[in-house]
């Protein structure tokens, strides 16, 4: 998830609350006191919260284990381990550990972008398959985690034109499964029950409720809007009949983490996917530092700073594949609700970090989670994955749009798009060049890079 709100246009919104000084509030090393400082904390989960669940639940359904299948168990084990991996990968950020944190007020959650890597991993293959899903995001973290020493040397070739593509392409990618979970998921694709208006109808209680909360709420009720919505669309599912409680009452008291919970196994398809893919996760988090400092604090990041966001990502990702979560990345919804709050305090965020660890830890929560019908949460993933392609509508705003610029934006987002939605044309390739190329995200990457390195005229745009 990378910035949703420009930088240039971030700085203009800080407004920082009543007895705080605009000195006070860009410094994120100052503590605001506590009556301040939980509310914000929690408000940050609350933003957070249903688009750090959502990949564990997409991949989970994927795999075939997920909803609508007679044990969710281990739907909700990932379920907490995402919220649970989230929060100690927040706190490397914010606390910071040597080189790893940037010690800045910067959430981490699961990543969006891998998604279109994963899902051909496990897909109808079972929880087995999650055992070459987990391994190979503990060696795609550990090389991320290396790349971060280079971070200084490549930030040349990484502008907005670049990162702003890729942060679409993740948009425009997992848009499908919104629709599919919407209409009623995808063990229904082909039967009379997809597509029906019940499911539209939960659906879009959700969509409206959020909107509304956007367009018109304040505070809580504007950030949490998400949540909200996904809470207003579960009351009419009950009201309906489609809520079971049985998972609930089934649920232990408190999950304690497995190393290898899923196994372990090798596969060199599956490793060089996450390697790539950490790369464009670089990309994600620089974009989110440079907007954090530049629109909040009101400087540009250090290398110092992008180095060690990169690290915690990385070292999140393979500490959270070891206990069987998704990789993790920087969330950019976040850095928008500093920009709204105008706090930039990284202890705000430790709080907030703290809270999602002990909710990681208490079982009852995950299972709550899958309770809710899928057309529900599909409501949920239309937003959220809307706004991905919004914010990089708004990155992309800043690009001067020369002829240079507009061929390789085109050409790489022609590419990308156009292998996505024609998968047979990569029949002929082996099995690990055909789940790459079709992933969208990676040859938008790819191309982008290397034609901006290429193609003669400016590259910092």
């Amino acid at each position: 998830m990378t910035a949703l709100i420009a930088p240039e246009i971030a700085a203009e919104r800080v407004t920082p609350p009543a007895g705080i000084s605009r000195t006070e509030a860009r410094d994120p090393n100052w503590f605001p006191g506590w009556a301040t400082a939980i509310p914000l904390g929690v408000q940050h989960v609350l933003a957070m919260f249903v688009s750090n669940m959502t990949p564990a639940i997409i991949i989970a359904g994927a795999a075939g284990f997920g909803f609508g299948s007679r044990d969710t168990t281990e739907m909700v084990y990932m379920i907490q381990m995402a919220m649970l991996f989230a929060g100690i990968a927040t706190l490397m950020q914010t606390i910071g550990f040597g080189p790893v944190g940037a010690r800045l007020p910067l959430v981490q959650g699961t990543s969006f972008a891998y998604i279109p890597v994963m899902i051909p991993i496990v897909a109808g293959k079972g929880v087995e398959a999650m055992a070459t899903l987990t391994t190979a995001a503990l060696f795609g973290g550990l090389l991320h985690a290396f790349l971060s020493m280079f971070v200084g040397r490549i930030r040349f070739a990484l502008p907005p034109l670049i990162t702003g593509l890729v942060v679409l392409m993740i948009g425009l990618s997992l848009m499908r499964i919104g629709i599919q979970y919407a209409a009623g998921g995808v063990p229904a694709v082909g039967t009379p029950a997809f597509g029906a208006w019940q499911s539209w109808l939960l659906a879009g209680v959700v969509v409206v409720v959020t909107l509304g909360l956007n367009f018109f709420g304040r505070g809580v009720w504007s950030t949490a809007a998400v949540l909200i919505g996904l809470i207003a669309g579960y009351v009419v599912a009950l009201l309906m009949g489609r809520i079971d409680f049985a998972p609930v009452s089934s649920a232990g008291l408190v999950m304690v983490p497995m190393p290898f919970h899923f196994g372990f196994a090798i596969s060199a398809s599956a490793i060089l996917g996450f390697c790539l893919t950490g790369f464009v996760s670089c990309i994600e988090t620089i974009g989110d530092v440079d907007a954090i400092c530049e629109g909040n604090a009101g400087r540009p990041a250090t290398d110092k700073e992008l180095q060690g966001a990169v690290a915690a990502d990385g070292v999140g990702t393979a500490l959270a594949a070891v206990f069987g979560a998704m990789p993790n990345t920087t969330f950019s919804q976040n850095v928008g609700l500093i920009a709204i709050t105008g706090v930039m305090s990284r202890h705000v965020v430790t709080i907030g970090a703290l809270f999602l660890v002990l909710c990681g830890l208490l079982p009852k929560v995950g299972a709550v989670i899958t309770t809710i019908p899928i057309e529900v949460l599909g409501g949920g993933v239309i937003v959220m994955f809307g706004m991905v392609a919004s914010a990089a509508t708004s990155m992309l705003a800043g690009v001067e749009w020369t002829q240079r610029n507009m061929l390789i934006f085109g050409v790489s987002l022609s590419l990308a798009l156009g292998l996505q939605l024609e998968p047979t044309a990569l029949q002929h390739l082996p099995e690990t060049a055909r789940i790459l190329l079709g992933s969208g995200v990676l040859p938008a990457a790819v191309t982008a890079v290397l034609l901006n390195l290429l193609v003669p005229g400016r590259r910092d745009q």
